[in-house]
């Protein structure tokens, strides 16, 4: 008799890359505003501020997104902010409980290497493809980066 050994779920954890012709301080600022978010990421529709900005540790924003047709609805509360350098959003409500990291670095030529790494564990039917989502993150985060890339770089600041 063949037994089938089962393990638990895989969690997701995804990073892309881009370097953005920007100083480092603009593109901090620019990314880590959520009142930006909606300007860059393609699947976020909104974003309200549960608590008063400015962005802080333990402040905390609701956001709306689609995602795999899906409509998600979820509460980020920043877990570390170090302006110019590194930013943690996370959520533990919902079907996809995740922890989004943001992190700039110098690069030559006075440009900006960003790095946006996605983090977390689908629950419920999610849960079961998670290889796909996790391929869908990558995709998603690659044309959004390239947003905040181009938005940027033509001298789109304003808030």
């Amino acid at each position: 008799m063949e037994r089938r050994r089962t393990i638990g779920p895989v969690p997701i954890d995804v990073s892309t890359e881009i370097v953005i012709a920007r100083p480092r301080g603009e593109v901090a600022d620019y990314a880590s505003s959520p009142d930006n978010a909606t300007a860059w990421y393609a699947n976020i529709e909104s974003v309200e501020w549960r608590t008063p900005p400015p962005v802080r540790v333990g402040a905390r924003m609701a956001f709306v997104a689609r995602f795999l047709g899906r409509r998600i609805a979820y509460v980020y509360e920043v877990r570390e902010h170090v302006p110019g350098e590194r930013f943690v959003m996370a959520t533990s409500e919902g079907p996809f409980p995740m922890e989004t990291t943001y992190v700039w670095r110098d690069a030559p030529g006075g440009a900006t290497s960003m790095s946006l790494r996605n983090r977390g564990e689908p629950s419920g039917f999610p849960k079961l493809l998670t290889p796909m989502t996790a391929r869908a993150v990558v995709r998603a985060n690659r044309k959004d980066l390239a947003a905040l890339k181009e938005i940027l770089e033509r001298g789109g600041l304003a808030r």
